[in-house]
């Protein structure tokens, strides 16, 4: 059964399900810096002078820059959670690829623009 689901999943939603089994084995054995950097980010993204779709929006476009694939799918997520909508991830990409060129404007026109296919609810069978 498990192995069925996992064979329905996408590669974008399997990328997810792999970061977060990493972070849980990496959670077991290093539980204090963990927990540490968990707070830390938590901070980070807590809804502040900017809002939470605004930093989501921030991150997705470091993440591209960086071309750090995980990174790309986790906060195109965050950026869907938090309501932005298609336009506004495409803008917020466009302007980390004026900035980053080439390298970012491709990782903007495939894994992003997959990742929001995938996990906007249109085919996805992972539950949020």
């Amino acid at each position: 059964m498990e192995q069925q689901q996992q064979q329905n999943q996408s590669a974008v939603e399997m990328a997810l399900l792999e970061y977060k089994e990493g972070l849980g084995h990496f959670t077991e054995k290093m539980p204090d810096i963990a927990k540490k950097y968990n707070a830390f980010t938590e901070a980070c993204f807590a809804k502040g002078k900017l809002s939470q779709k605004e930093k989501q929006m921030i991150a997705l476009g470091i993440s591209v820059f960086s071309q750090d694939e995980y990174c790309i799918i986790y906060h195109t997520k965050g950026c869907l959670d938090q309501g932005c909508t298609e336009d506004e991830i495409l803008e917020a990409v466009g302007v980390t690829a004026a900035f980053g060129g080439g390298a970012a404007m491709s990782q903007a026109v495939t894994l992003v623009q997959e990742a929001m296919t995938d996990l906007s609810g249109k085919g996805s069978q992972m539950q949020q």
